[in-house]
């Protein structure tokens, strides 16, 4: 796969393939650990062909022992290598919840600032081919809880290489990150990358500007609240967009600025709503002025239920373009019959992606 600038178009696959080749070139220290990162498909061609360039002593295929594979990354980010640790679903880092919020996240604090444990986790969040419950999980709001872990959720390529690229090199602490697989395919031109607001790629970006309504988004969601705010921009709905890129050290002046102008907020997320990113958005917005609001927050996601693998199933569980919009169009107008015609489309899955069996 060549690598190509990020002043071209790139796709998603292709920027994490550029972000897992720029790690290994530019740091002889850093290693990459995990199931199938060898084969033939080099986890969905994130990792194709680097294990013929650098070596196989650095792409490291892992065994199903994902607390002990986690274990060793801690131990090598402690003796000054750069581990990268890739879970093709992010519902299996659940096996290794102790190693990252016991060892990773607290081993600086707990030494008094003498160790750094920087290493990054990659998760690949987001429904799919009939995955059902235990393959589907966005689980963000779990790690962003834990103080010590920085959680990101990049939502275009200049996203992935900015943001990995600042992890691998200047950030000294567990990132972890979680990529939507109905992504993967998509080309980001770079002139529509959004803007970093804050002061590391780490950042929260803004996707648009707009004036009647605050959408702060995660992830794929980020991508739909776009196609729903160019859909209402021509039926006189202006939306101001915030991509959450950054959920565990969230930005709440650029929040808080944008809720001030517009008056009106809706949160989409890529999991459930309770004890949630959802709920710690309206948290900010409660705690810092919710006079701000001039009507309730309006929040969606997945809904309160495991996912159902059938497909008819899964595409009520997720929201979609015409919900969303729907959504966004009954805040602004303050009444369900607000006049405005609504898309028809039923599944983000047969916009982004045709999946043609479950890898």
């Amino acid at each position: 796969m060549t690598h190509q600038s990020t002043a071209t178009s790139l796709s998603y696959r292709e920027a994490l393939h550029k972000a897992m080749h720029d790690a290994m070139a530019g740091n002889p220290n850093a290693l990459l650990f995990g199931q199938g990162i060898n084969d033939h498909k080099g986890i969905f061609g994130t990792t194709t062909g680097l294990a013929d360039k650098f070596g196989k002593h650095r792409l490291i295929e892992v065994p199903l022992a994902e607390e002990g594979v986690t274990g060793n990354c801690i131990g090598a980010a402690l003796n000054g290598a750069y581990p990268i640790n890739v879970h093709i679903r992010s519902d299996f880092v659940l096996l290794a919840m102790n190693q990252i919020i016991n060892l990773a996240a607290k081993y600086k604090y707990m030494f008094g600032g003498l160790f750094d444990v920087p290493m990054l986790v990659r998760l690949v969040i987001g429904r799919s081919w009939g995955q059902g419950a235990q393959h589907s999980q966005s689980l963000q709001s779990l790690f962003a809880h834990i103080p010590g872990l920085t959680v990101i959720m990049p939502a275009s390529s200049g996203s992935i290489v900015d943001s990995y690229a600042h992890a691998v090199r200047k950030h000294r602490g567990p990132v972890i990150s979680l990529e939507h697989r109905l992504m993967y395919d998509l080309k980001f031109e770079p002139e529509h990358e959004p803007v970093v607001l804050g002061a590391t790629p780490f950042s929260q970006r803004k996707v648009s500007h707009g004036s009647d309504v605050t959408i702060v988004s995660t992830s794929i969601m980020s991508l739909e609240a776009r196609r729903a705010g160019e859909w209402l921009a021509s039926r006189g709905i202006s939306c101001d967009i915030i991509d959450l890129h950054c959920v565990s050290h969230i930005d709440a002046d650029v929040i808080m600025k944008s809720v001030a102008r517009t008056g009106k907020l809706l949160v989409a997320d890529t999991s459930w709503q309770p004890y949630g990113v959802s709920a710690e958005v309206c948290r900010i917005v409660a705690m810092r002025d919710p006079g701000v609001l001039k009507a309730p927050v309006v929040c969606m996601g997945m809904a309160a239920a495991p996912c159902p693998t059938a497909k008819a199933l899964e595409d009520i569980y997720y929201p979609n373009l015409t919900t969303l919009t729907d959504a966004i169009a009954t805040l602004v107008r303050g009444k369900k019959d607000n006049g405005i015609e609504l898309p028809h489309e039923r599944s983000m899955a047969d916009v982004y992606k045709k999946f043609k069996g479950p890898f």
